[in-house]
């Protein structure tokens, strides 16, 4: 057996990056559920980034833990903290409480592992840099997004890795990007 493909996807801010990740969560959980009857639980683990919208305005972003569902808040306009960056105050301790352990976990428990949006706000957390260090040592699919232009040493590092595909999500590739991964995971 081959070495597991570490697959990044990147692109500009608002290009469709997370909708191509989650088109191809998606896929596989129907692909294992037909040919396995499992729920994706066991299939992929780690953790998502969502907008968090009031009143139709994005304001914030939270970290969400696949498996369990659980939340943290990492950054958001309302937070008046010592770091901010594109006008959110950004709260580390919230990756380290909910992306480290659900990173780590999938690790142990899950095929597939999924880190969404690996830039800006989460390098922030030495937790989340350090997790992901660890999860790239490990033989396992490993789905990736990326900040397009961040320059920090984890993404240098993960641009340039022999096991690693760096897929750019465009206008006139975002529908069929999600068929080409699910291809490469398979």
């Amino acid at each position: 057996m081959g070495i597991e493909p570490k697959i990044g996807i990147t692109g500009l801010p608002r290009s469709g990056k997370s909708a191509v990740l989650e088109k191809v969560i998606k896929m596989v959980t129907e692909e294992r559920k037909h040919n396995l009857g499992r729920g994706y639980t066991d299939v992929i683990g780690g953790v998502l980034t969502e907008a968090i919208i009031e009143d139709g305005e994005r304001v914030g972003y939270a970290c969400v833990n696949i498996r369990t569902g659980e939340k943290g808040t990492i950054a958001h306009r309302e937070f008046d903290t010592r770091i901010r960056i594109l006008g959110y105050g950004i709260n580390p301790s919230e990756l380290d409480r909910v992306a480290v352990p659900a990173i780590l976990d999938a690790l142990e428990e899950c095929e597939i592992l999924v880190i969404d949006e690996v830039g800006k706000f989460t390098v922030e957390s030495e937790g989340f840099v350090a997790a992901v260090r660890e999860a790239l040592k490990y033989d396992k699919p490993t789905l990736l997004t990326l900040h397009k232009k961040s320059r920090h040493p984890l993404l240098q590092d993960i641009r340039r890795r022999d096991d690693g595909r760096v897929l750019e999500v465009t206008p006139v590739n975002r529908a069929l990007l999600p068929y080409k991964i699910h291809k490469l995971l398979t």
